[in-house]
C-alpha cells in the first residue's frame, strides 16, 4: 500500500482542523502562510492539498480574500457517479443500470418510513407535482425530468433530513448527466403519471407495504426500458 503524499497528509490534516475547531461553511480558515506553519509543510504542497479539497467543496479559496470552508455539497459525489456510468455503459458494462438500482435500494427502503406521517401540506405538493406531469403528458407530450425529480424530493421531505435530500438529488443529477448522451427510451406519460398518482395515494392511506409495492412497480418500468432482457426473465 502505497505511503500518503505530503499534500495528501495535508487534505487529512485540514479537514481534522475543520472537524476540531468546529468549523462550518463559509467560516474562515487559516492563511496559507499559517497551514504552512502550522503543518511544516512546503507552500506547494499546502497549495496542492487546499486545490484537491477545493474540488471536492470542502474548502473554498477567494482570491484576495483568503481560504474558507466551503459549501461541502455533494455535486463531486454526483459527477463521480455520473461519470462512472457513462464510461461503463460505454465499455458495454450497465453502469446506467447499475446506478438506478442502488436509487431504487434507497427508495424503496425509505418510502415505507415516510407513510408514518406525511403532513397534509408536502401531499398537495406532490398532488400537484403530479397534476403538472398530467398537464406534461397531454397531447403527446413528455413528462418532464424536472418534475418527476421535484416529485421524489418533496415525497421524503417530511423526514427532514438534509443529507438525504443532497443523496437522492446527486443520484438524480448523475442520471440526467448520464440521459443527456444516452437516452434511455422514456416510458409512457401515462403510465408514469398513473405510477405516480398511485404513490401518493399510498402514502396519503399511510399503507406502508402499498407504497412500497408502488415504488417497486415504478421501477419496474425504469429497469425494462434500461434492461429489455429483465422483462423476458
Amino acid at each position: 500500500m502505497a505511503r500518503p503524499t505530503m499534500a495528501q497528509d495535508i487534505e487529512r490534516r485540514i479537514k481534522e482542523l475543520i472537524l476540531e475547531r468546529r468549523l462550518g461553511p463559509g467560516d474562515p480558515l487559516p492563511t496559507e502562510t499559517e497551514l504552512m506553519e502550522l503543518f511544516s509543510a512546503g507552500r506547494v504542497s499546502v497549495r496542492e492539498a487546499l486545490k484537491a479539497l477545493q474540488a471536492m467543496n470542502v474548502v473554498e479559496i477567494r482570491r484576495g480574500y483568503g481560504t474558507f470552508v466551503g459549501s461541502l455539497s455533494l455535486s463531486p459525489f454526483a459527477e463521480g457517479l455520473a461519470f462512472r456510468a457513462a464510461v461503463r455503459h460505454r465499455q458495454g458494462e450497465p453502469g446506467l443500470l447499475e446506478l438506478m438500482k442502488v436509487r431504487e435500494a434507497l427508495e424503496t427502503g425509505l418510502v415505507g418510513a415516510v407513510t408514518a406521517g406525511v403532513p397534509a401540506e408536502d401531499l398537495a405538493v406532490m398532488r400537484a407535482l403530479v397534476a403538472t406531469m398530467e398537464a406534461e403528458a397531454a397531447g403527446g407530450g413528455r413528462v418532464a425530468r424536472a418534475t418527476d425529480r421535484a416529485f421524489h424530493l418533496a415525497l421524503y421531505a417530511s423526514l427532514d433530513n438534509h443529507l438525504l435530500s443532497e443523496v437522492l438529488d446527486a443520484f438524480w443529477a448523475a442520471m440526467d448527466r448520464v440521459r443527456e448522451d444516452m437516452d434511455d427510451g422514456h416510458q409512457d406519460p401515462a403510465v408514469t403519471c398513473a405510477q405516480h398518482h398511485e404513490i401518493v395515494e399510498a402514502v396519503a392511506a399511510a399503507d406502508g407495504a402499498r407504497a412500497v409495492r408502488a415504488m417497486r412497480t415504478h421501477f419496474d418500468g425504469i429497469r425494462g426500458r434500461l434492461d429489455p432482457q429483465s422483462v423476458s426473465a
